[in-house]
This record gives C-alpha cells, structure tokens and sequence, in this order.
C-alpha cells in the first residue's frame, strides 16, 4: 500500500529472498513519477521486540539512487517482519511502501547435505541417503520435502 505523496513517486516491484542461510536481498525500482532526484530509504522491523533499523548496506544505480539494500546475519523469527521504505525530493513529497513479509516464505533453501548413494547388483536396487539443508529457524525436520529425480538406471 501507498499513501500521502505525489502520485506514482513510491518505489515499485519491492521484492525480498533469503540465500546462504542468513543473508537477504531486496530490491526495488524508482517509482514511475518519481523525480530525478528522489532518494529512497529502507528500515525494517524482524520482530516486535527488535528496534527498526535503517538498511547498512544500500545497493545503488549508476546515477547513486538505492534501488535496494544487502542484510547480513538475518535470523527468521515466527513473526512476520515489518518493512518500509520512504523516499526524499527536493521537488514533492514521496509516498512511502510497507509490507509485511513471513521471512521463511521467501528463504532460498541450501541443497541437502551429505546424500550419498549406496547401489547393490542384486534387486535390492540403491539406497540414497541425505541430511535437511541448513537453515536459520527450521526445528522440525519432518518439514522438509524432497524429490529425487533419476536420471539414468
């Protein structure tokens, strides 16, 4: 949602992913009616309990403006995290984006760990063996599922 602001100046396509673990990504584009000159600042909430913090490391276009920012050490709590994103212009006001967002929805999960294959000649056929993909927050291991596709017989 967007609210007081010129028209059309908030950011669009606000998209977040989780990869490696604990590191996210998001990124943005300049609203279709945002000044030149607009800067656009992100702050984000990952639970109730934790202050909301201004982006450290802000992903810039050629011409300087933030289209997105890198989170180092991001854990997944069970709450949603709360994020927004306002912008600055010497020209208008800018409308400002939120949303909120279930972090293990957009987490990019590691491969399996460790999958081995023990195949015999007899009719017993193969074996595959593996361990679940490492993860900030997942407890339950029975969470998980898997597909195996084989290739060749």
């Amino acid at each position: 949602p967007v609210f007081a602001g010129l028209n059309g100046s908030a950011l669009e396509n606000f998209s977040c992913v989780i990869y490696n673990i604990s590191l996210m990504k998001c990124t943005w584009q300049a609203g279709t009616d945002a000044p030149g000159d607009t800067q656009y600042f992100l702050y984000w909430q990952n639970s109730r309990d934790n202050d909301v913090m201004e982006c450290e490391l802000y992903i810039k276009d050629e011409n300087g403006r933030n289209t997105g920012c890198r989170f180092q050490n991001v854990m997944i709590k069970t709450e949603r995290a709360y994020f927004l994103v306002n912008g600055s212009s010497k020209d208008s006001p800018i409308q400002f984006y939120d949303e909120y967002i279930e972090l293990y929805k957009i987490e990019v999960l590691t491969p399996p760990l460790n999958v081995t294959a023990n195949c015999t000649r007899d009719s017993a056929g193969c074996i595959i063996t593996w361990q679940p993909p490492l993860t900030s927050h997942m407890e339950n291991v029975n969470c998980f599922q898997y597909e195996i596709s084989i290739q060749k017989k």
